[in-house]
């Protein structure tokens, strides 16, 4: 029987883990397994930060329909996040909320005018890729290769050879590298890319993971008056990706089209996951997530990047997001060191799979490799080195 569907592989993440279990027999994230693939943050509670949220009250009006913009009392406490911590000014109604940040990028991207190309790097978060493939988006690439150490300029962005309007999307930080724009070079970013002919859609999963928190609002000054799009969610400063909860801070204007397409194509987001997500914006519970996320990762990027440079490794990691952007030495390639990585109950994300150019075997990111430190314990570094090193030194 032919099939009705067009064939879509998995995200090049998931088939790194796929691989991990024919070979290791069980699933990453189990007992004895090393999950330094993993794009998530602990869950558990970190020195100095808020305790997990272990009961959330719900009665029958919250298992009705939910609202398609997200429920007023959430937006309204995102806006109020955003206004306090980043100075920005603006209101609920220029927020939807969605069920993670990727639905959230997908809506932008799906409405987006076909008359408008966009500008993405060429080592970035790896579905971005597959988004914009499926959507069947106009895009071009920036270079972000090791010769500019992955750090494209802002002037890079936009392409002046390009006929209509241009949206760059980019991370910040950045996913995979951890290179973060900040203060007058996130500022000028926005003030280049954000209005007239051009547009911006960043994404601030990883706001809290720099030191201190960045977001592009801070540098906007009328929302209702830009092409900007900013993405957030509470998937990690927050430590609670299982509830899959994101938004899109836009215009007005914007917001009413994606809440638009919610009423037909989403539907609105869990009840019951908003309300858990509004004690999440808890003032004191923020507070202390401010100060102890950025210190306790802080503290774990300096002591494995320590560590890899000890093993050879050469990094090109910013200061930003729970990754190590690495590459190996001599023509080992991270291919490779996952075969030898999965006997040992390990993996990583191999740099191919951040090539928005998706070169394979011909990328110039085939012996990079991107390591997560954000699942792991600090008790663990010791055997995480270990491994690293057998694997490293393997013939």
């Amino acid at each position: 029987m032919s099939s009705f569907l067009e064939y879509a592989p998995p995200m090049g993440i998931y088939q790194t883990l796929y691989a991990f279990q024919k070979v290791f027999g069980k699933y990453m994230g189990e007992s004895n397994t090393h999950p330094w693939t993993q794009g998530c943050p602990l869950t558990t509670k970190l020195p100095g930060g808020p305790k997990p949220i272990d009961l959330v009250n719900i009665n029958p009006n919250d298992l009705k329909y939910p609202k398609a913009w997200g429920q007023p009392e959430l937006r309204d406490r995102i806006a109020a996040y955003y206004n306090h911590y980043h100075q920005s000014n603006i209101s609920m109604e220029n927020i939807m909320v969605f069920a993670g940040g990727r639905p959230g990028l997908f809506a932008v991207l799906m409405f987006l005018c076909r008359d408008i190309t966009v500008r993405v790097a060429s080592t970035e978060y790896t579905p971005y890729y597959d988004i914009l493939k499926h959507l069947d988006v106009n895009y071009s690439l920036v270079e972000s290769r090791e010769e500019n150490l992955f750090s494209p300029l802002n002037e890079d962005y936009i392409n002046n050879n390009i006929d209509g309007r241009q949206l760059i999307l980019l991370s910040n930080p950045c996913n995979p590298t951890g290179i973060t724009k900040k203060e007058d070079q996130l500022k000028a970013l926005v003030e280049l890319t954000g209005y007239g002919e051009n547009g911006l859609l960043i994404d601030e999963a990883y706001e809290l993971f720099h030191e201190p928190a960045v977001s592009a609002l801070k540098f906007v000054n009328d929302i209702d008056k830009s092409n900007i799009f900013v993405c957030g969610a509470a998937t990690k400063g927050l430590q609670a990706p299982g509830i899959r909860i994101g938004w899109i801070i836009s215009s007005k204007d914007n917001i009413e089209i994606l809440g638009n397409f919610s009423s037909f194509g989403m539907g609105g987001v869990s009840r019951p996951s908003q309300l858990y997500a509004m004690k999440l914006f808890d003032k004191e519970r923020i507070n202390l997530a401010q100060q102890a996320i950025p210190e306790y990762y802080a503290n774990q990027r300096n002591r494995y990047g320590k560590a890899f440079d000890k093993l050879g490794l050469k990094l090109y990691s910013g200061n930003g997001g729970f990754y190590h952007w690495c590459k190996l030495p001599g023509d080992l390639t991270a291919a490779e060191l996952n075969k030898r990585l999965f006997t040992h109950g390990a993996a990583i994300l191999k740099g191919t799979d951040c090539d928005m150019a998706r070169r394979g075997s011909d990328s110039q990111l085939n012996q990079f490799f991107r390591f997560s430190f954000g699942p792991l314990k600090q008790e663990s570094f010791n055997s995480d080195i270990e491994i690293m090193s057998r694997a490293l030194s393997q013939k």
